[in-house]
């Protein structure tokens, strides 16, 4: 996982956004994955900011934009979801 968000942090670079300036296609599709990050973080024993702080910048610039936030759902609930999954499967 770590080595997928420092890829992807690479294709950001320094920009705001991956398209540059302005909140793009990339953004709109790559967003909803921030979702996941309390859950990879938590399971993982990492920090998305620590490993990849321009990519939590950007997280958080995105969720900035209320159409953002309003159609995310709670990180929780992806949490929930997996440990749930876990559980069922027997795998805790």
């Amino acid at each position: 996982m770590i080595q997928m968000l420092k890829l992807f942090e690479a294709e950001l670079g320094d920009k705001k956004y991956f398209g540059g300036d302005t909140f793009g296609f990339v953004d709109v599709a790559s967003v909803p994955f921030t979702s996941w990050f309390y859950t990879y973080e938590t399971l993982g024993n990492f920090s998305v900011e620590e490993v990849t702080p321009k990519i939590g910048a950007w997280a958080k610039r995105c969720l900035e934009r209320e159409t953002v936030a309003k159609a995310l759902y709670e990180p929780s609930k992806a949490y929930e979801f997996v440990c749930f999954l876990k559980k069922y499967y027997g795998i805790e």
